[in-house]
């Protein structure tokens, strides 16, 4: 069911959501958290989508904030409130209500959502893109437990990274992190076979990928050694390269979808890892509502600790991987010389 309101206010779309539920023969509220999604007319079709679909796992009230640009000053003083609201099947297993501020009233997002929030359930606010600088002191963010942005879709995704990791607040995360978590647990499952220790490690991706850089980032907080980022043709991530002192530990993913895991006295081991929608990515994200800590720690590292900047593989020095190949390589130097 859908219902239009126009030139309306936040008690009216209350009233209609209720109308709707008892139109449709259900009258009780079954959700667990209300969702947020700040975006724009463009952007808009795509989010709400894909929190429709997340809702499937987590049903909860959607609200979509979209501030309609003012083109002249009479327009800008005309504070107007359109809404949309669905319940039903056009709305997934929860509630939508897609809001349109005009006007000033584009300025106080909040004074009109808060009304529209789930009593005594979790609020968590989500920028598919344009996030704000500081997350949790924007007028919406200040209202969530969690906070969602995604450095992916910003014009300069590692200086987004940077300025996420000065304005953390608990309960801020990013999708860029999201990504990576295969990447992270099957990382984290090859080591703990092995029992070695990791003296070194290369991170191969896109250019300018954040998820990338946050990979090698908790790489190298984690696991205190040196990290080298090398740029590949994607698509994401491309590979992991762990230079133990038994051996290396290759995971590789050229296609995007299959990887191969190979180490030292194992078979390679063909592994999914296909690259996630935003519906899955939300998911995931909702599932959990305390603060991430390793998110936390890891965007706090830093990219430009990081061992180099990023480069291509192919301009890569051919340089030993670690400080027990070093006497190896100097041997070969040995050997050629005598053989001249």
């Amino acid at each position: 069911m859908k219902i239009d309101l126009t030139e309306t206010t936040s008690s009216k779309i209350n009233q209609a959501l209720v109308s709707a539920r008892r139109a449709i023969g259900t009258p009780a509220i079954g959700m667990v958290l209300t969702l947020v999604i700040v975006t724009d007319e463009e952007n808009a079709y795509d989010a709400l989508k894909s929190a429709s679909n997340a809702s499937r796992e987590h049903p909860s009230r959607i609200i979509a904030v979209i501030k309609r640009v003012s083109r002249s000053p009479r327009s800008r003083r005309d504070a107007r409130l359109d809404a949309e609201v669905r319940v039903g099947t056009d709305a997934g297993t929860g509630e939508t209500v897609v809001l349109r501020l005009h006007g000033e009233l584009a300025h106080h997002a909040q004074s009109v959502v808060l009304p529209l929030l789930l009593p005594d359930a979790p609020v968590v606010v989500w920028w598919p893109e344009d996030s704000p600088t500081d997350p949790a002191q924007d007028p919406l963010g200040a209202l969530a437990q969690r906070r969602i942005t995604d450095a992916y879709a910003s014009e300069n995704p590692i200086g987004d990274l940077a300025l996420r990791a000065r304005s953390y607040t608990p309960g801020d995360t990013d999708l860029a992190w999201t990504r990576i978590t295969p990447w992270r647990s099957m990382l984290a499952a090859a080591l703990d076979q092995q029992h070695v220790e990791v003296v070194s490690a290369t991170v191969e991706g896109e250019s300018e990928n954040p998820s990338c850089e946050l990979l090698a980032m908790w790489l190298a907080d984690r696991l205190k050694v040196p990290v080298e980022r090398t740029m590949s043709s994607g698509p994401g991530l491309t590979a992991v390269r762990m230079e133990t002192k038994n051996g290396v530990v290759v995971l590789d993913r050229p296609d995007g979808s299959l990887a191969t895991l190979s180490m030292l006295g194992q078979p390679d081991r063909a592994v999914a890892l296909k690259r996630r929608d935003t519906s899955e990515l939300l998911a995931e994200e909702l599932r959990r509502l305390d603060p991430d800590n390793t998110y936390e720690a890891t965007v706090k590292f830093g990219v430009e600790k990081l061992g180099g900047p990023a480069k291509p593989e192919s301009a890569a020095p051919a340089a030993p991987a670690s400080p027990a190949a070093a006497p190896a390589a100097a041997k070969k130097t040995a050997a050629k010389k005598a053989a001249k």
